[in-house]
């Protein structure tokens, strides 16, 4: 067994478990809209039309949001119970926080697509599908490789303590 799976208690396996449950949840959710979102261009208005907004409403309000938000939550928790404050998780993070405007444009698009003159088109389907299936497989890399990333290279004093004060405080003018 890794050290680090001997170390971890029933609270942080636990909590694992659910975010990897949510995680899958989330990302399935995001990659199955934008096919729901294509297929409005085949349905005119009626119990066809009804049916498919119906449908996606449940995927992305009752299945993908509230996954997002168990994954987030359980993610946050074990951030804290496992201390993991290295570069790689600081790129993680900046590609999970692009995740959730994604997921934002989604629910945009939902209202959009279902209105009287709604439309998603093909270039649209694949653009957001793409994008989609990009952003996971890059937080999967990510998450599984954990690529050594010196910032000292590119941002020196980037997890210096202190430092986030002394860069605004370089670019904070004062009001005349």
């Amino acid at each position: 067994m890794h050290p680090a799976a001997q170390r971890a208690g029933p609270l942080t396996i636990f909590l694992k478990f659910v975010h990897l449950a949510a995680i899958a949840i989330w990302s399935g959710g995001l990659i199955v809209l934008p096919f729901l979102f294509w297929q409005r261009r085949t349905v005119g208005v009626g119990l066809d039309l009804d049916r498919l907004h119906r449908m996606t409403r449940f995927v992305y309000v009752e299945m993908t949001s509230p996954a997002a938000f168990i994954a987030i939550g359980t993610g946050t928790a074990l951030i804290f119970l496992q201390a993991t404050f290295q570069e790689w998780f600081s790129l993680k993070m900046v590609l999970v926080g692009t995740m959730v405007m994604l997921h934002v444009l989604a629910g945009l698009v939902l209202v959009r697509v279902f209105s009287p003159d709604g439309r998603f088109g093909l270039f649209s389907h694949v653009a957001l599908t793409s994008a989609y299936l990009v952003l996971i497989a890059a937080i999967i890399w990510i998450v599984l490789a954990k690529p050594h990333i010196d910032s000292a290279q590119f941002a020196p004093d980037l997890f210096k303590p202190g430092a986030l004060r002394q860069f605004f405080s370089e670019i904070k003018t004062p009001i005349p």
